[in-house]
């Protein structure tokens, strides 16, 4: 029997801006985008020491309006959504009955605005996961629209998606809109014009979030396909350095953030992950899966993510058995590598893992099992990098 036929990869309206500055293209979550330019270790550098951008136009972005939309969607996430007011923004996660992660996710209150037939609303835009935008979609639909709130995408196949990272990225920014950026807190948000752009851009339009993936100072800018393509040639020709997703994943394991589908899924809840942070348990208001959570806060949980550091030059990958502190090759796994690989900041292998509770302390040794070599490893505390 034939293998069945897969869809065609989705490209990203900067898909041919990416290739013609040198992108080699890979598969991702059904699209095809760029993995690296320059070369990795580079454009993770240009990040740490300067500034890098990155096309992300893959991610979904919904918009969520209705009179009652943080209300409703308040009771499918664990954390606390009326602790942020208009203009500003939390990181969150999605979650099932069972406690377990259906997608993490940024929510951005816009407050109310004039929707297309003048009447004003409360608007919220979620940031997702390209490989979950098409199940949050219908899963928030049949969610929330039973209360009335309308959810559709706001990004759309034509508009383009950039995260601006680094040291240098608000300066970059503010010659482009005018103005200082220094009034804007991290997880802020605003819409701007693109004041001093070139071609396209050219008094654009621009949603701005300091928010990012990278544990550097940065934006994420939502724009149009005209104006996206303008900015991106304008930055690149101003020394920003074009960077791929292999940079952006070395740099988010730096600063130990959460990979979806690796280090959580919908079989782990945020308490087993590390993000208990987000569970706020004491506001009153019921959500999906919290029942799971305060038993788990109660009784605890048997398993913790941890980072782990390695010595030498092994290098840990998604997947490696993870091992007690003097076992041999082929022991029966104390826990696995969720994400991993080569750090260069610290020019070391590191890892997140999942292990036992019991073993998850800082300075706890543990191993992990490379292509049948045992590779001591310690338990360390996260972000792996800080500036």
């Amino acid at each position: 029997m034939a293998a069945p036929e897969q869809p065609p990869l989705r490209r990203t309206p900067l898909f041919e801006a990416t290739r013609a500055a040198g992108g080699r293209l890979v598969p991702f979550a059904g699209w095809e985008m760029a993995v690296q330019y320059s070369g990795l270790v580079q454009e993770h550098t240009a990040v740490r020491q300067s500034c890098g951008l990155f096309d992300i136009s893959h991610m979904g972005v919904l918009c969520l309006r209705g009179d009652g939309a943080k209300d409703a969607l308040q009771s499918l996430v664990p954390s606390d959504l009326f602790r942020i007011g208009p203009g500003e923004a939390c990181y969150t996660v999605l979650l099932n009955d069972q406690g377990g992660i259906r997608d993490d996710l940024i929510v951005y209150d816009r407050g109310w605005r004039p929707g297309a037939d003048g009447r004003e609303s409360h608007e919220l835009l979620l940031v997702i996961n390209a490989a979950c935008a098409e199940a949050d979609t219908a899963w928030l639909r049949s969610q929330l629209e039973p209360a009335g709130i309308s959810v559709r995408d706001h990004k759309g196949a034509e508009g383009v998606l950039l995260a601006l990272q680094g040291p240098e990225a608000a300066a970059h920014l503010e010659r482009l809109v005018g103005e200082s950026l220094a009034g804007l807190p991290r997880f802020g948000h605003r819409d701007l014009v693109l004041r001093h752009a070139q071609g396209d851009a050219a008094g654009a339009a621009v949603f701005v979030a300091r928010t990012g993936y990278t544990g550097e100072d940065g934006f994420e800018l939502l724009l149009s396909r005209n104006a996206g393509l303008a900015l991106w040639a304008q930055l690149l020709a101003d020394g920003v350095v074009p960077c791929g997703l292999g940079a952006r994943d070395t740099l988010r394991l730096e600063a130990a953030m959460h990979l979806y589908g690796s280090d959580m899924d919908a079989n782990t809840t945020p308490l087993e992950v590390g993000l208990g942070w987000l569970v706020h348990l004491d506001m009153p208001k019921p959500f999906i899966g919290r029942a799971v959570l305060e038993r788990q806060t109660a009784e605890g949980v048997t398993r913790r993510l941890v980072g782990l550091q390695l010595q030498g030059r092994a290098i840990p990958r998604h997947g490696y058995p993870v091992l007690a502190a003097g076992a041999v090759a082929g022991s029966t796994p104390i826990g696995t590598v969720t994400s991993g690989g080569w750090s260069p900041s610290l020019e070391a292998g590191i890892a997140l893992a999942l292990v036992p509770n019991a073993l998850a302390k800082a300075g706890t040794a543990l191993a992990v099992e490379i292509r049948g070599r045992v590779e001591p490893a310690t338990v360390v505390k996260r972000p792996f990098y800080r500036r």
